[in-house]
């Protein structure tokens, strides 16, 4: 793992920079002198004129996620009684004798198991997806890493985060996008990411400071272009659906989390798009941060960029382990393509029982 990620300078290299007041140069008069000058100019300071602040994504501290026996059951009523008013109807269509009895089915709600003692890691620096057919349990997975279920009965297992159970503090450092994009569709990308800094950020933080980091963030994610672009909806034009895949990831970036869980970002973009958001979620985890997604069909190159995989099928763990590892797996065990396929697209295959 890169150093960079946790590590600060030593006293030498601070000396050497000259951030330390006791060694540095005393620029206090300059300041002075120059505060007057410079007082019409710092309205219009810009996010890479701002010092006040380290850059957002330059830092974040590691966090390693850690799931062991992940399950998850949901119980539901049953609704089928006949001593109810649809079994009255039913009697009454076929015209059963009412002073009959019929047998009553037990009152205990049926239980459905939706994840099977789930186990993987993620690491900073790396991007775990998570590939399985649609209700297979990658979005029950994914809030059952985020700290989403905690206090529901059904969800047993645990979930470590550095070795140690979730805290509040912990669940301060996570970002969670999920699959559909909750943006108000007449505002502006820029005023989007500047209001939500507002309200989201510390009060420690100056209005001018705030703003200064929604405009980082934009400028990391490369939305400088349709900062002015409203986001729009079905029935107005506005940015692309990468783009707006990107405000959506933009949101959680505000706060810098560790640990960064996506549910589907691709979904409804070509292969080009999410090609280019994959990109982005790879130089975000080569700067510390931990990325776990979900991914419904990815195409063989952003196959290429998941450092691990973990395939679901049916709540069970069908495969976890490195992505590039996966085909060599299957042929292992007699389970090979019988011609050269997109690794994701046999994996699926294997998922659906084909």
């Amino acid at each position: 793992m890169p150093a960079p990620f946790g590590g600060t300078p030593s006293g030498s290299e601070t000396a050497k920079n000259g951030s330390d007041s006791s060694n540095g140069p005393d620029r206090s008069k300059d300041h002075n002198t120059n505060n007057t000058t410079n007082n019409n100019d710092n309205n219009n300071i810009g996010p890479r004129d701002f010092r006040g602040l380290p850059s957002l994504m330059s830092f974040c501290s590691p966090l390693t996620l850690k799931f062991i026996d992940v399950t998850y059951r949901l119980k539901s009523e049953n609704k089928n009684r006949p001593d109810g008013c649809c079994g009255n109807i039913s009697r009454r269509m076929l015209g059963s004798n009412s002073s009959v009895a019929s047998p009553r089915p037990s009152d205990q709600p049926t239980e459905r198991t939706i994840l099977h003692g789930i186990t993987g890691m993620a690491f900073p620096g790396e991007i775990l997806a998570v590939l399985g057919p649609s209700g297979s349990g990658k979005s029950t997975l994914l809030n059952a890493l985020a700290g989403r279920l905690q206090g529901q009965g059904g969800s047993t297992g645990t979930v470590l985060a550095n070795g140690k159970r979730l805290t509040k503090s912990v669940l301060r450092k996570t970002g969670f996008v999920t699959q559909d994009d909750v943006l108000c569709p007449h505002l502006t990308v820029r005023e989007i990411l500047v209001f939500c800094s507002l309200l989201r950020l510390p009060t420690v933080l100056s209005r001018k400071e705030k703003v200064s980091v929604a405009e980082s963030v934009m400028s990391e994610l490369g939305l400088d272009k349709c900062q002015n672009t409203i986001i729009g909806n079905s029935f107005i034009r506005g940015v692309s659906g990468g783009e707006r895949k990107r405000v959506s990831i933009a949101h959680e970036l505000l706060l810098n989390p560790s640990l960064l869980i996506l549910d589907e970002p691709t979904s409804g973009l070509d292969s080009t798009a999410a090609h280019r958001l994959l990109l982005t979620l790879g130089s975000l985890a080569q700067k510390g941060k931990t990325v776990v997604t979900s991914i419904h069909q990815p195409s063989s190159r952003v196959y290429q960029m998941f450092d691990s995989v973990l395939v679901l099928s049916e709540g069970k763990c069908l495969y976890y382990g490195k992505g590039s590892d996966a085909m060599s797996y299957f042929a292992a065990i007699g389970y090979s393509p019988s011609f050269p396929m997109n690794p994701a697209d046999f994996l699926l295959d294997l998922a659906n029982g084909m």
